[in-house]
């Protein structure tokens, strides 16, 4: 109780030395005011958490007026502030009306010692639990703004880009469930933090899980959290990802990795909207965005029976597809010199440049692992420059795989037209395989092969 102080107010003086007598080995500090005309100024200067308020102040009047006027200007300014009203004994009735107005107590001229301090020490208890949920709030605040300001920057100016940037705009305010397809690489949980940054839910926290990486026996227990000796290792309480993002947006990366049983049970949390932990009875109702995203053409998995049909049209109220890079032209030159001076600053390299043969070479490879694949070039030949200027030579970029045809000197439309035809001759009568093997979903390869007329 050392950690709380008290505020005495109350114009009869002799009382302030026998409540300081009474109460100093329970407050921190204990000051006394004859007159409440100098409290709100004292409260401006230090932090109390009780105040003792007489009800009364001015000679000859008895209405209890004055103390129910200053209890409602302290609760007005200070709601986290302990007030314990002292009245006499035919103000009872006035001391009720206190308690509905926000006093926390009251205690009755003249007073039992005993009564008077279980009264002050519980009202300064309450203080300091409210003082401390008010920080713990503020510090939540400050959490999920740090956790989420590393959001948002999709770099590009591409007409695929901007058809994304529209959709996502378009989406983003809604609740309505997305789901994110693209290659591997190409910045599906950056889409899905935009989509977070520019919902209603931004406040709150975007929860992240990599379905790929939850293991068949912990994915209740990931998912929907568990209590206490629930099983061996449960030793105590722990909230899963359903319940940190109450109010948030959910994020399933790699979904599609998801097993058929595994895939019931997560439909089953999305219809209910409430989830139970592992070794609990009672369910919990939780306020979740689902934004999910795969490499995977989940369609044809559905045709596979390898993923459920219901499930998928949970997810995918609204599908965005996340170009690769080699279809976003100059958005390669803009990326690369994104990462050339952001990666520049972190080696103390200066100011670096791109020459012209090294943007061209950019420019005609066919990045199959996408974004991250350039970001990766870019650090190893940052790391490595011995000069200003980056030529081609600085670029080390994978070989064509044995088999394939020689790309150079191509288009990128050409290039992509010998790759397809290769795949689907590996692949001959499954567009499916041939669709993994070039890394695209089954829909990406059936819309190349319309516009390149293969």
């Amino acid at each position: 109780m050392a950690k709380a102080n008290l505020l005495v107010v109350d114009d009869n003086t002799a009382l302030h030395g026998t409540l300081e007598i009474l109460l100093m080995k329970y407050f921190k500090e204990i000051s006394c005011l004859a007159s409440p005309k100098q409290m709100m100024r004292t409260l401006q200067k230090k932090t109390y958490h009780v105040i003792l308020l007489d009800m009364n102040f001015v000679a000859g009047v008895n209405s209890g007026n004055e103390g129910i006027f200053w209890l409602q200007e302290i609760k007005k300014a200070y709601p986290e502030i302990s007030v314990v009203l002292m009245t006499a004994y035919g103000d009872i009735e006035l001391a009720v009306k206190g308690l509905k107005l926000g006093a926390t107590d009251f205690i009755v001229k003249p007073w039992e010692n005993q009564k008077l301090v279980a009264t002050v020490k519980a009202a300064a208890d309450l203080s300091l639990s409210m003082n401390k949920v008010r920080d713990l709030e503020q510090k939540s605040v400050a959490m999920k703004a740090e956790m989420n300001k590393n959001a948002v920057q999709i770099i590009g100016d591409s007409p695929a880009i901007k058809q994304m940037l529209s959709l996502i705009q378009k989406v983003a305010v809604t609740d309505t469930n997305v789901l994110i397809t693209g290659e591997n690489g190409t910045g599906k949980e950056l889409v899905a933090r935009a989509i977070h940054a520019l919902s209603n839910r931004q406040e709150e926290l975007m929860v992240g899980v990599d379905m790929g990486a939850v293991s068949e026996t912990l994915f209740e227990s990931e998912l929907f959290g568990h209590v206490k000796g629930a099983y061996t290792d449960a030793h105590k309480d722990r909230a899963g990802k359903f319940e940190l993002a109450h109010r948030g947006t959910l994020f399933m990366d790699e979904i599609g990795n998801l097993s058929f049983t595994l895939q019931a049970k997560l439909l089953a949390a999305l219809q209910n909207r409430r989830i139970t932990r592992v070794g609990a009875n009672e369910p919990i109702p939780v306020d979740i965005r689902l934004v999910s995203a795969t490499n995977k053409d989940l369609f044809a998995m559905v045709e596979e029976e390898s993923f459920r049909e219901d499930l998928l049209y949970r997810i995918n109220t609204i599908q965005i597809e996340v170009p690769p890079l080699r279809e976003r032209g100059e958005d390669i030159i803009v990326l690369a010199e994104h990462f050339l001076q952001q990666l520049a600053d972190k080696y103390q390299k200066g100011k670096l440049e791109l020459k012209v043969d090294a943007r061209n070479k950019l420019l005609k490879y066919a990045w199959p692992g996408n974004i991250r694949e350039l970001q990766h070039t870019m650090e190893r030949a940052v790391i490595l420059a011995e000069g200003q200027q980056l030529g081609a030579h600085d670029f080390i970029l994978k070989p064509n795989q044995k088999g394939n045809a020689d790309l150079s000197g191509l288009t990128l439309a050409e290039a992509e037209g010998l790759l397809i035809k290769k795949a689907l001759d590996d692949h001959p009568s499954n567009i499916s395989a041939a669709a993994e093997h070039l890394g695209v979903s089954r829909q990406t390869l059936y819309n190349k092969i319309k516009k390149l007329d293969l």
